[in-house]
């Protein structure tokens, strides 16, 4: 029997529950009636991955994520992948090229020294490979039974180019939505190592830093509207949010979206549905129609976007609302997800 907790709790919790840490509704709802209020700011209402920020006369994009994963190494990365990549793919949806990360770790007393080696060398190997560089950080141990092991922390800053601005505002009807390739692997690789499911072939994750990706589609045009990583909550979550941020409606046409055939297997096995599992090397975009072709055209020349489709675009009508067209000819609301159907997935 598999020891899943309950992902979809009810909204009047009382207490804090796993649903709040999965990037749908709970998660929103925890921010803006918690957070939000408590500290306030222009800054923080944008709601985007990273804060678009003034300095010196220069645009900087800053951005901090946690990571709690289980377990710790899975077929694709670790959490010493996810703590680079999680942080500089949140600075790139921005359009910033990371440059500079701090690293907190907080690791679990009697956690063996090699784990916390292996997980050190993976994240400074992503960072290598990321370009970027870490140059500050912090080291915390709890008690015994209070964590997982280790627990990390990174913050990030870099540049935003003069002329870029992406967010969800700018998204207006008629806009092309890409997105980058194949979804699902990372949580489903998760899973089968966490669960022990083995699905025929090995899933790995995608975990990979999507600045470079990035870069290659800002080289075509500095107009992009919004890019948005899909991570907790997976592909729906991120639709949703640009969605009711832009106050446009998105109509996705179902056989478009790229899930691959061992993801599509396993979510059909367990009744999950691959629109709301996570992702951590996939970016979703969406771009002004007449630019459509040639950033598609670069983001399949790109190694992390070689499978890059386009798989829908923005409406007038229903304004904060994704639905689905699927193979049938019919529609279905592609609904925000209220927790998350995978808890710890990053």
């Amino acid at each position: 029997m598999l020891a899943w907790t309950c992902p979809a709790p009810l909204r009047d919790e009382s207490r804090i529950v796993m649903g709040h840490g999965g990037g749908g509704a709970l998660s929103a709802e925890l921010v803006e009636r918690v957070f939000a209020p408590a500290f306030g700011g222009p800054a923080l209402s944008a709601t985007t991955d990273a804060a678009a920020l003034e300095l010196g006369g220069a645009r900087l994009a800053f951005s901090t994520d946690s990571f709690v994963v289980r377990p710790l190494f899975f077929p694709g990365g670790s959490i010493g992948d996810l703590a680079v990549n999680g942080t500089v793919n949140d600075l790139a949806m921005s359009g910033a090229r990371a440059a500079y990360l701090s690293c907190g770790f907080i690791l679990e007393e009697g956690v063996e020294t090699d784990v916390v080696v292996r997980v050190a060398n993976a994240l400074g190997a992503a960072a290598r490979t990321a370009g970027v560089e870490v140059v500050t950080g912090d080291t915390k141990v709890v008690e015994a039974g209070h964590g997982d092991g280790v627990y990390i922390n990174t913050s990030g800053i870099g540049l935003i180019p003069h002329g870029v601005d992406l967010r969800p505002q700018r998204v207006v009807p008629g806009d092309v939505v890409i997105v980058s390739g194949p979804i699902g692997l990372h949580g489903v690789a998760i899973m089968s190592v966490r669960e022990g499911l083995e699905f025929g072939v090995e899933i790995e994750s995608d975990c990979a830093a999507l600045g470079g990706l990035v870069e290659a589609m800002l080289a075509v045009t500095p107009d992009l509207h919004v890019l948005r990583d899909p991570t907790r909550g997976g592909l729906a979550a991120s639709l949703n949010e640009i969605a009711t941020a832009s106050g446009t409606g998105v109509v996705l046409q179902e056989r478009a979206v790229p899930v691959p055939a061992p993801v599509a297997s396993a979510c059909a096995m367990l009744g999950l549905d691959p629109m709301y599992v996570a992702n951590e090397g996939k970016l979703v975009a969406f771009v002004p129609r007449e630019h459509a072709d040639a950033v598609l055209a670069a983001m399949r020349a790109h190694p992390l976007g070689a499978g890059a489709t386009i798989i829908g675009e923005t409406v007038e009508a229903h304004p904060g609302m994704v639905v689905a067209r699927t193979g049938l000819g019919g529609t279905r609301v592609v609904d925000m997800p209220l927790g998350e159907q995978l808890p710890r997935i990053c």
